[in-house]
């Protein structure tokens, strides 16, 4: 990045992609002296890019506000990148809104020349992925961006939500972070409402409304592992006690926290607690596991167990 050319479209990028770097930070970057990027500055300036310096201990080089960019040419790895980060985002139930990756791949592709279009099509038409497609509507941007920024800032917000049997409710909430969870959106904090800690499924919040509040989070909260724990105490139909023969460590690398609730035995063996809706299914996840088991309860799924082993001992009769 040697002429003086490039670096003059290296600050723009970098004013696109950090506004508000201060001179000596942009000139660390650019490997010049802050004289020099005045000058580049100015330079944009004089090709109808409006730079603004702003002065102050928060102040900092940005593009004047309201002030866009026609669409800029992607490389063929950065192009890939954005088809293969949509794709995967919308298989993953990762995207937001019901067309949104598909609208976006659509407007890259008309700013994209045609031999590079050509090429990501291309990929777009014969890529295969191998999980399971997201089942379930996707939340709006709006929520989205939203609670990021509340969580950001910490302040609280109005939520309007409805439950998994679509009572509605609204509830002042304190969001202490966003977490994509097994193809679903979640936010988790404190709930005003009952005073606890909640954990909220995005697509299922109709509005968000700042609040202004501030607050602060409890020293060390992990918003991901109050996701997943929240999420293996859903009140599903039974409760299951399994003794598992085998280490804690080797429990946990096989069963996800989200399945439940793992402790050691005093004899050195390991306690499952969950919840399960279908039983038959946990029968064939213990199963898998490789490990010789002891269900405490409930007794239904010692019979499922007993039936998974009759089925497989059919099959595995020649026939």
């Amino acid at each position: 990045m040697n002429h003086p050319v490039s670096r003059v479209l290296a600050l723009l990028e970098l004013l696109q992609a950090r506004p508000g770097l201060t001179g000596a930070e942009l000139a660390a970057r650019l490997e010049v002296d802050e004289r020099t990027v005045r000058r580049y500055a100015a330079r944009l300036a004089d090709l109808g890019i409006p730079v603004q310096a702003d002065r102050g201990r928060y102040g900092g080089y940005r593009l004047r506000p309201g002030f866009r960019l026609p669409p800029l040419m992607l490389t063929a790895d950065e192009a890939a990148s954005v088809v293969l980060g949509l794709l995967a985002g919308r298989r993953s139930g990762l995207s937001v809104g019901e067309q949104a990756a598909e609208s976006a791949l659509a407007k890259i592709q008309r700013v994209l020349p045609t031999e590079l279009r050509e090429r990501v099509a291309a990929v777009e038409q014969t890529l295969g992925l191998t999980s399971a497609p997201a089942a379930g509507p996707s939340p709006a941007a709006t929520a989205l961006f939203a609670l990021a920024e509340a969580a950001r800032r910490r302040r609280r917000v109005r939520l309007a939500y409805r439950d998994r049997l679509g009572e509605p409710s609204e509830r002042g909430f304190d969001p202490y972070g966003l977490v994509f969870h097994s193809g679903r959106w979640y936010t988790t904090g404190l709930d005003h409402r009952s005073g606890e800690l909640r954990t909220f499924r995005l697509d299922r919040i109709e509005t968000v409304e700042p609040d202004g509040t501030a607050f602060e989070p409890p020293e060390g909260f992990d918003p991901v592992q109050r996701v997943v724990e929240s999420l293996a105490s859903v009140p599903w139909t039974h409760e299951v006690e399994v003794v598992l023969t085998t280490t804690l460590a080797e429990a946990r690398q096989r069963i996800p926290p989200v399945v439940g609730r793992l402790t050691e035995t005093d004899d050195g063996r390991v306690l499952l607690r969950a919840r399960a809706q279908n039983l038959d299914g946990f029968a064939v996840m213990l199963a898998g596991l490789g490990h010789p088991f002891t269900v405490r309860r409930p007794d239904a799924l010692r019979e499922e167990v007993r039936a998974l082993a009759a089925r497989l001992a059919g099959w595995a009769e020649p026939g």
